[in-house]
């Protein structure tokens, strides 16, 4: 069963495999990382792990029991209760509802251990997989958005609330799972 993990340093040669292995699917629905990213790998992981040391962001991996990267899942911009949602799951791993389950989880952990209400996310308007697994999870359209020179769509969910009833959801993080 795959686990969602904080991001840390000994991920760094499995995160560079699953973004080379997957730089031209991505590159399909988001802008290409470009040749810079991976040349420099080494160290934008390390400018990462510093970001998250000061708590303007929390990366995540989900990793396989033997190690490898399936998906990356990141809150970023975090700041007055309110962060963006970035993710990316590996080609071979899409279409089974690994994206949908951990953004599910993400979204538990958001509100529990980040004290987030509001996530907000973008999707292009091609990328019809991503804008499914926002909806399934309890976003919603809130307005149009650039993706790297494509239009899409601003999602935002109330983290204080249920994806699934719009109910408040005092005293316990909303979606939690155990994945």
């Amino acid at each position: 069963m795959p686990d969602l993990q904080p991001l840390d340093a000994g991920h760094a040669p499995a995160v560079l495999a699953f973004e080379l292995a997957n730089r031209a699917y991505f590159a399909a629905s988001i802008s290409d990382r470009g040749d810079d990213y991976f040349e420099r790998f080494a160290d934008r992981h390390d400018d990462s792990l510093a970001e998250q040391e000061t708590g303007i962001s929390a990366f995540y991996v989900l990793v396989t029991d033997d190690g490898a990267v399936l998906g990356r899942f990141n809150l970023y911009d975090i700041g007055a209760h309110t962060a963006n949602l970035g993710y990316r799951v590996a080609q071979h791993a899409s279409g089974r509802g690994l994206a949908t389950t951990t953004v599910r989880e993400l979204c538990g952990l958001a509100a529990a251990h980040h004290g987030l209400r509001t996530l907000r996310a973008a999707t292009s308007l091609q990328n019809i997989a991503s804008q499914k697994v926002l909806t399934r999870t309890g976003f919603v359209p809130v307005g149009p958005a650039d993706i790297g020179g494509r239009a899409g769509t601003w999602y935002e969910r109330d983290l204080t609330r249920s994806a699934g009833d719009g109910r408040l959801t005092r005293g316990t993080p909303p979606d939690s799972i155990n994945a």
